[in-house]
């Protein structure tokens, strides 16, 4: 339930709050606004009546929410979130772009990819180094090499790296290398990932699952919040549908959807929505007039020869043509 106190209330009177709060077993998030502050109560609420807060003077009304997510939602967190991903890299507060090769195949190709980049005024690198492959004999990535060829190249040409985690024991290692850790569709319902992922204060790069409801989705950036960590970016990558003509179906809808419901910031990746690098800046330039924060593409100096996924990928010019019709579509004022 989120507690609304009342126009001009007092310190004490927050701290009885969150005290009736913390004896009752409930963790707290206030957020203190310039009209009202307002305290989230989580937890299972179920049991406990709205009266225990709205009986007190300072109260001005109680609101159950009964979403199963709660503290993604604009109730608890009213203002957009934008994240700081550092070197005044935001996210979440311009139309931002997210490029790099599928996978990384060499220090040379990242190094050109960084200064392409660079050339842009692109200021996040894409990369994998650790790949999750529906086949165990296809390319599996470069691993640890991978992030310190994407470190490398980020530190020269003042980028930020992201990358995709697969699996917990590795979040140190992202931690040293990567600015934006990335979870794939695969490990949406990781649960016990998320929950560990609470616990860095890295933003994390999460990506719906490709049979998960918009619910099912927040409902796994919940997970991160809850352990501790705000800093949650969202992804629309594709679901699985019974359509065949692309790799998989985005759900455009889902961002009107979204953005309604949640302050985090949402991104749409329309190269693996689609898997045909003709039809991704179409998807893009979708993604933009339906209101979402950015994209994650995947571009290559060569996609002909790329090892992974290089039918999705975008060469130098397709970006660059693509990059140009995003910037006069900005121009454009959408009436929301």
């Amino acid at each position: 339930m989120i507690v609304v106190l009342k126009h001009g209330h007092g310190q004490k009177d927050l701290d009885k709050i969150l005290g009736i709060a913390a004896e009752l077993g409930f963790k707290t998030h206030v957020s203190q606004g310039t009209e009202k502050s307002l305290v989230g109560i989580i937890g299972d609420d179920s049991y406990v009546s709205k009266d225990v807060f709205a009986s007190l003077d300072c109260v001005d009304e109680v609101i159950k929410v009964l979403k199963p997510y709660k503290l993604v939602t604009r109730y608890f967190h009213p203002e957009k979130t934008v994240i700081d991903a550092g070197g005044n890299c935001e996210i979440g507060n311009d139309f931002g772009i997210i490029a790099g090769p599928c996978a990384v195949e060499s220090l040379e190709q990242i190094d050109e990819i960084g200064a392409f980049l660079k050339e842009k005024g692109i200021g996040f690198l894409r990369g994998g180094a650790f790949k999750p492959r529906t086949s165990p004999y296809s390319f599996q990535g470069m691993g640890k090499t991978g992030l310190e060829y994407l470190r490398m190249t980020a530190e020269k040409y003042g980028l930020k790296v992201v990358s995709e985690l697969l699996v917990e024991d590795d979040i140190p290692m992202f931690e040293e290398y990567v600015d934006v850790i990335q979870i794939g569709s695969r490990n949406a319902q990781n649960f016990r990932l998320l929950q560990s992922l609470g616990k860095t204060d890295k933003p994390i790069f999460l990506k719906r699952g490709y049979m998960n409801t918009v619910e099912e989705f927040l409902q796994s950036a919940e997970y991160i919040i809850a352990s501790g960590n705000w800093n949650v970016i969202l992804c629309e990558r594709g679901i699985r549908t019974f359509e065949t003509s692309t790799r998989n179906t985005l759900d455009i809808s889902a961002v009107p959807v979204i953005k309604e419901i949640s302050h985090l910031p949402l991104f749409i990746d329309p190269s693996h929505a689609a898997g045909k690098r003709e039809l991704v800046p179409s998807l893009a330039y979708a993604a933009l007039a339906a209101g979402a924060d950015g994209i994650m593409v995947e571009i290559h100096q060569n996609p002909e020869k790329a090892i992974s996924d290089g039918r999705q990928s975008l060469n130098f010019k397709m970006f660059e043509k693509m990059l140009d019709n995003l910037h006069r579509l900005k121009e454009v004022k959408f009436d929301r």
